[in-house]
């Protein structure tokens, strides 16, 4: 571990860096200008690709989620496109540029607001921590070499099939790039304290992954995968919840999005 971050530290007296919302040292060969670009090209083409729903009560409800978790990062949500998507598969993305996405399995999946509220919160944790970039700097690095920072959608296949992969558009681009472990966990980490600060409950994050659990039944094993195992992300986000239950508690006034849901 200590050659990789020597590694990475030498890399950046060369190229571009940045530092995640947790401390980490990221290397990021794109402009944010850049990636809002591909994130707004990319969620463009879902909604022409994909079925948008028109469930007014739907479309209520993660909107009034997703709202809250926005106000209480200080973001401005007329400032954020949200869409949800008509897909039986339990999923949701953000995307730089602003642009979240919630798919109706998901909404069918969670008992409550709370739990659809820690989905949303982990993947805004991710364009938050600049994973995109992050993956994609380093795919591209691995690929096309150290002329990557100028590379963009459209110019190269190559390229592009990172980039997209990197923005977590596999399943829909047919591009598989899944975030690496170290990723999921800070998101976790960061989605848990955004749903805490905007009056979420932050122990419904471990309660949504024991549904998660259940639906997928027995995956491979940890070590296998890029993505905790779902008992330790269980364990993991029991102990974030308890961190941030004072954050929770203080928040005056509560979200109330499940009132949308019951309409």
């Amino acid at each position: 571990m200590k050659k990789i971050v020597f590694q990475l530290s030498w890399l950046c007296v060369f190229v571009s860096c940045a530092t995640s919302p947790t401390g980490r040292q990221q290397l990021v060969l794109l402009s944010s200008g850049q990636m809002s670009k591909m994130g707004v090209n990319s969620f463009n083409a879902l909604k022409k690709t994909q079925r948008v729903s028109r469930n007014t009560r739907q479309v209520a409800y993660v909107k009034c989620i997703s709202n809250h978790l926005l106000v209480g990062l200080s973001e401005k949500p007329r400032n954020w496109e949200v869409q949800v998507f008509v897909d039986k598969s339990p999923n949701a993305f953000a995307l730089p540029g602003n642009k979240i996405g919630v798919h109706t399995g998901l909404i069918d999946l969670v008992k409550n607001q709370s739990q659809l509220a820690a989905v949303i919160g982990h993947e805004i944790g991710h364009v938050k921590a600049n994973h995109g970039n992050e993956r994609a700097s380093q795919g591209l690095v691995a690929q096309v070499g150290m002329t990557a920072a100028d590379l963009a959608l459209g110019r190269d296949s190559v390229s592009d099939q990172i980039i997209l992969g990197a923005l977590g558009l596999g399943a829909q681009f047919g591009v598989l790039l899944p975030f690496s472990r170290k990723h999921e966990q800070e998101a976790d980490r960061l989605g848990v304290r955004y749903m805490a600060k905007s009056g979420f409950d932050p122990m419904q994050a471990a309660e949504l992954w024991k549904l998660m659990k259940r639906k997928s039944g027995s995956g491979p094993p940890e070590i296998l995968s890029t993505h905790p195992s779902p008992e330790s992300r269980i364990k993991d986000l029991k102990k974030i919840g308890q961190r941030h239950l004072k954050e929770f508690q203080a928040v005056r006034v509560k979200p109330e999005c499940d009132r949308e849901r019951l309409k």
